[in-house]
Order: C-alpha cells, then structure tokens, then sequence
C-alpha cells in the first residue's frame, strides 16, 4: 500500500488560543471551508464538530483535543488543481488554563501552529503561557487577530500587545478593512490586493482592489513587510537597498524560511463567527508552516545501549518510531490511542514495542479521526497523526516503536497537580466502579493524580483547578455512572529543606534465621534550579526526576554492592514522600548516598529501601524544612470605578499586586496571590463590582508559606 499523500504536502498543525479568543469557532470555519463539515456549528448554539463531549457543550468551552484530518487546496489555485491539494491534520486545543496539559501535550507534535487572538482584548494571560511552551518546543507560528467585528475591537491595540509581551518578531501580513460592525475584509499586503467574503458563509473569496483611503497606509506596512522578510537572505536584502524588488514567488520563499526557523511571526486578521479571513489563514498554513519535512530530525535513546543518542528521520524507510499524545475513552471502541508518526510506518495488526513497559502490543484497529467521524485505515506512514485501539499498556508520552531497533523519545514533562479534594463514592456499588472510573481518568489526563491516604484511608484527588477537578467528578457520573461524595477543594502545599544536612539510617532485624540489614550515609541538600541543556550535562552519576528529586550516587569500592543502589533509591522517593512538618510531598531535595555497608547474608533490597527512607527523613528535619504553596497569576478586568476595591481585596489576600493597565474601557489588574485565599474569588468580586468584573487565574510556582500561616497549616493537620 502506497502513502496517498506526499509528505511535504501535509501539515501538521495546532489551534492555540487564550479561553474566549474564538478558537473553536476558528476551528469549526476551517472544517467548513475544507469540506468536512457541511454544516457549520456555532459554539453559543452548543453544535460544534470538535466539542463532543457532554461538558464541553454545556460550557461552551473545550476540554480534550481533538485530532481532525481534513484536506486543503489554497484560494489562489485552481480548485481542480490536484498538485496543490494539502492535507491538514488539526488539533484542536483548549484555551481554559486548567487544561493547559493539552496544549502542552499538543505542541509536542504539532509542526507548526495558528494562534489566535481576541481583537479586543489581545494578548491576555494564557496567551501568554501558551506561547512559551511553543517556545520552548520551538514550534513555528502565525497569528489569527479574531473577532474584529466586536464592538472595541482594534486590530493595531492587539498587534501592538503581541509585539510588547510575546515577541519582536510578529509583522503585520495584512490589515482590516473597517473594524466593528464595519469590518468587511481585509488587505493583504505581501500581494496588495483586498480580500472580500461573500458567497454562504463567505466561502467565496473576492479579490480586488485595496480601498483609495487605505492606500498609503497599506503601502507604509508593505515596505516594512517586505524588509522584514528581505532580512532572512542577504544576496536578496543586498538587492532590495539597491532598489530592487524581489518577485512574490521569492518573498515568499524566504517567508516561509523565516517562519520555520521561528525568525517571523506574520499577523493575519478578521473574524471567524462573521466569516472573514479564514481562508487566508489556510492558505498561510500552506505557504509558511513546515511539512514533517521541514523540522529537524526527532533525537531519542537507545534504550538497549545505555541511552545513548539516536536519531529518526521524517522518512518511510527508517524504522517505525512515534510518540503517544493522548489517552482517550471513546463511547464506541472502547480505548483510543492518538499517536503521531515520526518516522517509519505501521500497519494494522502489527506488534510495536513499548521501551517504557518492555513489551510488544498488538496494533487492532487504526483510525484517523474527522472530528466525530472515524474512518479506518490500513496502514500510516511518516508524519501522520492517527489513532489506535488495542493498546492496552500504554499511556501518554511513551514511545512505541519496532522491537528490533528500538528508541525512547523524550517524555512530556508534565506540571504537578496544585489542588485537591477527598472524595468517597455513595454506596458499596459505586465503590468498585469508582476505582475503575478515576484509574481511566487519570490515564487520560496526566495532570490528574489519584491517591490514598495512608492514615484515613480516604480517596484523594489532585488536579489543576476547582474547574478541572468538578469536570473530572461530572465525567465520572455520566461516562461510569459512579455517584460520589466530594469533600472541600483544598490546596496541594509541599515542603522542601533550605539548608544542607546528613544522617545515617540503619535498619537492622534479628529474628531467628535470615535477618535484615541495611545501612546508608547520606547528604541532602536543596536542589539547584538548571536549565534543560545543563541537566543534560549533569555527571553520569546523577539522576533527576521531573517531580523535584535529585539522586547522587558517590559510592566507591562497592560498600554498598550494586543491586542495592535502586532500593535506596526507591527508599528515598517514599521517605520525601510524606514531608517532615505536615506530611505533605518534600520536593527539590538533593540526596547523596556517599557510603554505608552491608552484610552478606542479612542485606536484602527492604533492608536497604527501609535504612534509606528512615535517613532521608532524619536528614529532612534537620535541614530547616519549610512549607511551600502555589501562586498564582491573577487578572482581573474591571470598569476603572471598583479599581480601589479590587486592589485593596486582593492586598488583603496576601497578593502582591504587579501592574494596572487600560483595556478599552477597562482596567485590568495584575497580581500574584496564594491559591489558599482565592477558593471562591468570583463570588467576592461579583458583589465587589456588580457583577461586572472577570478574572482568570493560573499556575506560576510555588513560594514559601509565612511563618504564621505555616503554623495554622501544620495545627490543622495534627
């Protein structure tokens, strides 16, 4: 079976925006106008194709990503053109930042992306974060200003925010004609024509002549268009100050080089719910974001020689690599796996090998999703995004790849879990199906975290806010039907040691016949804050976990024999796992295990994981322990009158207040404040403002408790 699709003809891309920026409207228009939804789907009437899910209709907002494949030719070809034909496989990702895991988990995979903006508001907080996990998986970007038909909106207000908080490098690729109820189309100004949509649902896209009263204005940010795009090529930006001008085949050559290698960032507008400028935005996807071609080789381990460095080709020909992204239930087959090829390919029925579990799986079924539509295929190939279904043992961000010439990719790191709640299922038969319930749950989502307490035996959920732990009961109730009593969210602390310290941990056992013995010398200290590259640099003999745990290993001349190193390991994890003040998980502790010894016949691997527990906690008290809480970044929008009010709240509640600024006719406001004292914020602020504020809050880090606050935390946990 042949690959229907050339690779440089496919796209791989991820729709990004802040919660209300219009992503999903965006989203359904591109369906509409590539053909795969005839109907189109508004997210205020709850018809969306990609919003599936229960919840996300009934809160107008989505949740899970949804991976879509769906086909393009752009406006400027002819529509029976074949060799223009592009095949797009959209992700579709949530805006609310209690779900930013998706986003995260999407831009993994994705080779490029659309970021979409409200016209009015511009960059707001999660746009903010959004962009910086693109940065950091260097993922090339052209930004969509939507929603130019509101009234306030103001496409050089929005541009403007982009340039001052995300990056220098953004340039205009068109402007608006009219704004407001007068938006009617926009300029492009690489061709310096206007675009109007007329036709149903503006599916035709008329070109004509740019308006007499925008005229100079277009011809200003044309010349800076072009410079912007000269300056990737110096023979061509020699030419340009020589006075001549390149073709638009070249302009747009070196374009699309300076959006792949994330030097250009072109701003496009318009808006999707009136049904402007959406096709140019395909058409931008096509001239400028890269094909699996274009992005650099994917870099795994070896995980058979030592981890050592390999690389996979985007190519059919190399052995099958690819990186599961998500976990989901679907009501009708049951598990599905989305998976995104890396190189090689896989075909229905075949084993592929999982470096994590060290097992083969059967592939059953591959499916490549159309929205709700599924379509069945034989086999997918390099660069392709599908689902599986059959593979039981796998979870998110593990590698699958050919047994004979295995690889590991890098794992998505994914943020820990800031909030919790207790919660118990109503009756003995929900019980069982509890357990089952929030086991798949959690397999889904890894930002979702179930656990027992040791001491009440109480189930405890963990998750990324109030919004995403009620949606996770919600699901339970109506995926599993479990009924459940919730107990009060309460905030996830953590403790660390601000000093260095060292113990010694001896668990010795007599009891008739073979003892026990194990005996350990270790060092702790706090965990220094590296970037990506210099953890890779680190010594051999030191280890990272991603959830702030450091293992040095110093030990010389076998005092301790080999196989009793991970025991100790393992020993110390569990000992940092219940903290020394009030229990909660100590984090960013850096352990040594410099010495210790052994007996030969009592020493067994319990011995060891005992001794090193009981160490790390004696070390841990001694090394000036301190709660930590998570902050969080808070903006709220207000008219300038209840300015005074919110300030003085949000003083109260410990927050640190970090800028005013004007939004149209409002003002928002900045701040970092504990999550501890922002459990019901929206009520306080509703009857603070009349009801006419809103907030959005997310993650920053996580800070040391005050001494009096601490205090109240570790009473409360006696």
């Amino acid at each position: 079976m042949e690959r229907d699709y050339p690779l440089e003809k496919v796209r791989n891309i991820g729709i990004i925006a802040h919660i209300d920026a219009g992503k999903t409207t965006t989203t359904e228009r591109v369906l509409f106008y590539t053909g795969v939804s005839h109907k189109i789907g508004e997210v205020h009437d709850g018809e969306t194709t990609t919003d599936w899910m229960e919840q996300e209709r009934e809160r107008g907002i989505t949740i899970t990503s949804a991976a879509v494949t769906c086909f393009w030719t752009p406006t400027y070809a002819s529509p029976t053109d074949k060799s223009k034909k592009h095949r797009f496989n959209i992700i579709d990702t949530p805006g609310h930042i209690d779900f930013t895991v998706e986003v995260k988990r999407s831009l993994r995979v994705l080779d490029g992306a659309v970021v979409v903006f409200d016209g009015v508001a511009g960059v707001e907080p999660q746009s903010e974060t959004n962009w910086r996990y693109a940065d950091e998986a260097k993922v090339p970007r052209i930004c969509f200003i939507n929603k130019l038909d509101r009234t306030g909106a103001s496409f050089e207000h929005s541009y403007a925010t982009i340039l001052d908080r995300l990056t220098k490098k953004a340039i205009r690729m068109q402007i608006p004609i009219g704004l407001e109820e007068k938006h009617e189309g926009v300029v492009d100004l690489l061709t310096m024509k206007a675009y109007y949509f007329e036709g149903e649902m503006g599916n035709k896209v008329i070109e004509s002549e740019i308006p007499a009263e925008m005229a100079a204005e277009a011809e200003k940010y044309h010349n800076e268009l072009i410079e912007k795009i000269v300056e990737q090529d110096d023979k061509t930006m020699g030419e340009y100050f020589e006075g001549k001008i390149p073709d638009i085949l070249t302009l747009k050559k070196l374009m699309r080089k300076g959006v792949i290698a994330n030097e250009i960032f072109p701003v496009y507008a318009g808006s999707a719910l009136k049904n402007k400028g959406v096709q140019l935005v395909l058409d931008g996807v096509v001239d400028y974001l890269p094909s699996p071609l274009d992005i650099p080789a994917i870099t795994g381990t070896d995980p058979d020689k030592n981890d050592e460095p390999i690389v996979r080709n985007a190519s059919d020909a190399e052995p099958f690599s690819a990186l599961a992204f998500k976990v989901a239930t679907d009501p009708f087959v049951g598990q599905l796996i989305f998976f995104r090829v890396y190189s090689g390919t896989l075909s229905s029925g075949s084993y592929v090998y999982n470096p994590r579990t060290r097992n083969k799986e059967r592939i059953g079924r591959i499916l490549r999703m159309h929205a709700n539509d599924r379509e069945e295929v034989k086999k997918v190939f390099a660069g392709e995004i599908a689902a599986a279904v059959g593979l039981k043992d796998t979870i998110t961000s593990d590698t699958i790849c050919d047994e004979e010439k295995p690889i590991e990719l890098d794992r998505i790191i994914f943020p820990e879990p800031v909030i919790q709640l207790r919660i118990e299922p109503k009756t003995k038969a929900d019980q069982e199906k509890m357990g089952m319930a929030l086991n798949r749950l959690a397999q889904e989502d890894p930002t979702f975290k179930v656990s027992t307490d040791q001491e009440t035996g109480e189930t405890i959920i963990a998750g990324m806010g109030e919004l995403h732990l009620e949606i996770i009961v919600d699901r339970m109730k109506r995926e599993f039907t479990v009924e459940a009593n919730v107990g009060k969210p309460q905030v996830a602390y953590r403790e660390t040691i601000t000093s260095n310290s060292d113990a010694e941990g001896k668990y010795i056992k007599q009891s008739g016949g073979r003892g026990n013995y194990g005996h350990v010398k270790i060092k702790v200290k706090p965990m220094e804050i590296l970037t990506k590259e210099e953890v890779e640099d680190l010594p051999k003999n030191t280890k990272r976990s991603g959830d702030g745990f450091e293992f040095i290993n110093t030990i010389r001349g076998g005092v301790i024999p080999q196989e009793y190193i991970a025991p100790c390991e393992k020993g110390f994890k569990e000992g940092l796992d219940r903290g020394v003040l009030a229990g909660f998980k100590l984090v960013n502790v850096s352990v040594e295990l410099w010495d210790g010894s052994y007996h030969e016949v009592d020493s067994n691997e319990m011995a060891f994981k005992i001794a090193a527990s009981m160490a790390v906690q004696d070390a841990c008290k001694r090394a000036k322990p301190v709660i930590l809480e998570p902050m969080m970044k808070v903006e709220v929008v207000m008219p300038e009158k209840f300015m005074g009010d919110v300030t003085g709240n949000l003083s109260s509640k410990r927050g640190i207040i970090e800028g005013m600024e004007d939004r149209g006719m409002n003002k928002v406001l900045r701040a970092i404040v504990p999550l501890s004292e922002m459990f019901g914020y929206m009520t306080g602020l509703r009857s603070m403002t009349e009801g006419r504020a809103s907030f959005t809050m997310e993650f920053v880090r996580y800070d040391i408790v005050p001494n009096n606050v601490a205090e109240t935390i570790i009473a409360s946990r006696k």
